[in-house]
């Protein structure tokens, strides 16, 4: 089974979190502050998203875009257009 995004969203995975801090502390789950850096894993069927991103492109994203889902035990945002800040090259 695949995920795939339709219109102006795009399905992105969760950059991972550092576990430990600078001086070897580890942090827990619930401090950890939500990344906002993510990889494309599917793109929906917008003309204008996909000329502005594709699949395996890292992005920056809404600190508060999209819709969080666990799928296959990973976990992925669904964001739109609107909320992709940047393209990371």
């Amino acid at each position: 089974m695949k995920l795939k995004p339709i219109d102006d969203r795009v399905l992105v995975k969760i950059a991972e979190l550092e576990e430990r801090n600078v001086g070897g502390i580890i942090i827990p789950d619930t401090a950890k502050e939500k990344p906002l850096i993510g990889e494309i894993i599917a793109v929906g069927t917008d003309e204008e998203l996909v000329e502005i991103v594709k699949i395996g492109d890292k992005i920056l994203y809404a600190k508060y875009g999209g819709t969080e889902v666990d799928f296959d035990n990973e976990k992925y945002l669904i964001i739109s257009r609107s909320d992709i800040l940047a393209v990371i090259k």
